[in-house]
């Protein structure tokens, strides 16, 4: 994909999430025929290796048939086996210092952060874009860290850029289209959803009405 990955991301990703009837990859195939460019394949289920890269392939080959950014959650070794665009890390997972010497330069690294101290530290140790949340409460993640809302928002992002905090932050967590308007105020850069996408009656208008505030 011809993208300049530090400076022009999309303002809407899609993680992947298995809901009933519907598969990662179909999630996937739903968020792209939505008008989502930018996926993430996340998959938490303990899988055989080659079940696992069987499905990050059908997910990589969709986002190539849409002309969407593929990065993966988690699985470093996947993200450069499959040559993704990128990888998310999240609190727990590999720091993104050691991803970046295993990756190189060429890859899209995000991380997750649910404070001040987290968004600095990313940014410190090279990451290209923050997934900060969550924004409220949701099923899709285990272990939630605490919400921030949207004085959270507020007050994060204000802080942040006062520290010189230059790379895309990115809301997550339980967010819909009614609330992308505010987000964006609060100086987000963008959102991340997945439920909002997957619920939604009509996905391509739910996509659009969730990027539009975002789009310039």
């Amino acid at each position: 994909m011809d993208i300049d990955r530090f400076k022009m991301l999309p303002p809407l990703q899609f993680i992947t999430h298995k809901a009933a009837g519907i598969s990662l990859s179909e999630s996937a195939e739903k968020a792209l025929k939505a008008g989502v460019r930018w996926i993430q394949f996340r998959c938490k289920e303990e899988l055989p290796e080659a079940e696992l890269w069987q499905m990050a392939q059908q997910v990589q080959q969709a986002c190539k048939e849409y002309g969407a950014l593929f990065v993966i959650d988690d699985r470093v070794e996947l993200a450069a086996g499959l040559k993704a665009d990128g990888v998310h890390l999240g609190k727990h997972d590999m720091p993104i210092e050691q991803a970046r010497r295993r990756l190189g330069k060429g890859f899209l690294i995000g991380g997750t952060a649910n404070t001040l101290q987290d968004m600095l530290h990313l940014a410190r140790q090279g990451a290209n874009y923050i997934g900060l949340g969550p924004f409220r409460f949701t099923s899709t993640k285990e272990k939630l860290s605490p919400l921030l809302g949207l004085e959270g928002y507020k007050r994060l992002m204000t802080q942040a850029r006062q520290q010189g905090l230059g790379i895309p932050v990115y809301a997550i967590g339980g967010i819909n289209s009614q609330d992308a308007a505010d987000l964006q105020a609060c100086g987000v850069d963008g959102i991340a959803v997945s439920s909002a996408l997957l619920n939604a009656h009509e996905p391509q208008a739910e996509a659009a009405a969730l990027a539009k505030p975002f789009t310039r």
